[in-house]
């Protein structure tokens, strides 16, 4: 292994690169014991939506050697409706309240998704990407806030170690409970 460097996407051999670890790792991929420790994703995103996404708000990488091992994806308000599985999400988030306003009365961006890969984990890399995404986009956006799975233990803990504060729980009939949580 190399340095990792954490800097914004810039090309579509990037994007795939993000597409491929998102596939290895999402729900249902793996037992529920490895998504229990290791953690998972649940989107699954079309190449033309993601590469639209990082136009508005470039997506976090973590590069070792040229490979994407970690990204975190930056999601503009404008895709709420453009990804059938978030337009509940989205509707939800612009009702919640943090620090005494609305969400909708704020300009908050979505961090989409975050993901290590399994040869990267325990390295400081979700940290790493984290505040190379806090020095690009908190200069432009007044919260950024995610929803996690509530089974995804390792991400919760990951991101209330990095000052994420919860705003909301509530269960998703058929599927998960989700914890929305913002910094």
């Amino acid at each position: 292994m190399g340095s990792i460097k954490y800097t914004t996407c810039s090309s579509d051999d990037q994007l795939h690169q993000i597409l491929a670890l998102q596939k290895a790792n999402l729900r249902h991929v793996h037992s529920a014991e490895v998504e229990q420790d290791q953690g998972f994703v649940t989107v699954h995103h079309q190449f033309d939506v993601l590469k639209a996404m990082n136009e508005q708000a470039q997506h976090i990488i973590a590069i070792d050697e040229d490979q994407v091992v970690g990204y975190a994806l930056a999601m503009t308000t404008d895709f709420g409706h453009k990804i059938p599985e978030l337009v509940a999400m989205f509707d939800m988030l612009n009702d919640l309240m943090y620090k005494g306003k609305s969400l909708s009365e704020t300009n908050y961006l979505v961090m989409g998704q975050v993901c290590v890969a399994a040869s990267h984990r325990g390295q400081g890399v979700f940290q790493g990407m984290y505040k190379h995404y806090f020095n690009v986009h908190l200069s432009s956006f007044d919260v950024i806030v995610t929803e996690i799975a509530e089974r995804n233990t390792r991400s919760l803990r990951a991101h209330e170690k990095l000052g994420f504060q919860t705003l909301y729980t509530y269960h998703e009939e058929g599927s998960e409970t989700w914890v929305v949580v913002a910094y």
